[in-house]
């Protein structure tokens, strides 16, 4: 049973008589507190998809739950629902779109290193590589020089995401993206 301050985002745990998925972890030390920090978690039903934000002491103990990990590729979108297919044995999992917002600002129809994440054979999440290569689709030209200095200029990818870039990127260029920071890594 691990504690609270070692349980990570895209974790399951047990809480309630209930299976949680933790999607977003909060620390906070609390002033004049003779003790530790505290970590508020924003958790979600995975049967229900019902919201709960829980903070814990570092020192709360919780049970994890059994995760899987499946690799996947994304397949197509069909309204509210995105099909993501297992690399391996080809079954399909649907996760709602909603629930996985952020992390589609990430996937195109060759991100590699996807995952979908299964709590009891049913698809909870989503889970990106540390880093992924997507194609500029709009920004201001680039400015000759202009990898001499430190400016950026927001860019438009692929995705819908917008990130800062280095002026001396051009529309059109394929770059790698920090996925956790929203950061430009180089080109492609």
């Amino acid at each position: 049973m691990p504690k609270a301050s070692e349980i990570k985002k895209n974790s399951a745990v047990e809480y309630d008589g209930k299976v949680w998925f933790v999607r977003d972890i909060e620390r906070s030390v609390p002033q004049g507190r003779a003790g530790g920090s505290l970590y508020r978690m924003r958790m979600y039903d995975v049967v229900t998809n019902q919201k709960k934000d829980e903070t814990f002491k570092d020192s709360d103990m919780l049970n994890l739950a059994d995760l899987i990990r499946r690799p996947v590729t994304f397949s197509y979108a069909d309204g509210n629902e995105c099909v993501f297919m297992d690399s391996e044995d080809y079954t399909p999992y649907s996760l709602n779109r909603e629930a996985i917002a952020d992390e589609l600002l990430f996937v195109s129809e060759d991100t590699q290193g996807l995952q979908v994440i299964l709590v009891s054979d049913a698809p909870v999440a989503l889970d990106l590589p540390p880093t992924v290569d997507l194609e500029i689709l709009e920004t201001d030209p680039s400015v000759k020089g202009g990898s001499a200095t430190a400016r950026t200029k927001p860019a438009k990818l692929s995705t819908g995401l917008v990130i800062q870039v280095p002026e001396h990127i051009s529309t059109g260029d394929r770059i790698r993206v920090n996925v956790d920071e929203r950061r430009f890594l180089g080109r492609a």
